[in-house]
């Protein structure tokens, strides 16, 4: 395979996904991106942990999708992540995820 079949391929995947994100984001509430993953859930519970000085979060989400075009199956029944960096949860606003005229 070469280098121009490879980037042709995850060009092909990443539309893909982009795709599939845009089908699936009008069922969820919730946008939780961490350092490594981008989540929609329409169920979390966060929790901040302090271990000898050192400051964790943890987040727990409930039949998720996961942003990640290597995986096969990116529907989840449970994701628990815990990360030393930057947790962003947004909640999403419907009104901006509707077509105009729709």
């Amino acid at each position: 395979m070469s280098a121009e079949d490879l980037e042709k391929y995850e060009t092909e995947m990443e539309l893909k996904l982009y795709r599939e994100y845009r089908d699936v984001v009008g069922l969820f509430t919730y946008v939780i991106e961490t350092e490594r993953r981008f989540y929609l859930t329409n169920d979390y519970d966060m929790q901040v942990h302090s271990v000898q000085g050192e400051v964790f979060f943890e987040v727990t989400m409930a039949d998720a999708w996961v942003w990640d075009m290597y995986r096969p199956a990116r529907f989840v029944k449970k994701v628990r992540v815990l990360t030393f960096k930057d947790v962003n949860i947004e909640e999403l606003n419907k009104t901006d995820l509707e077509l105009p005229g729709g």
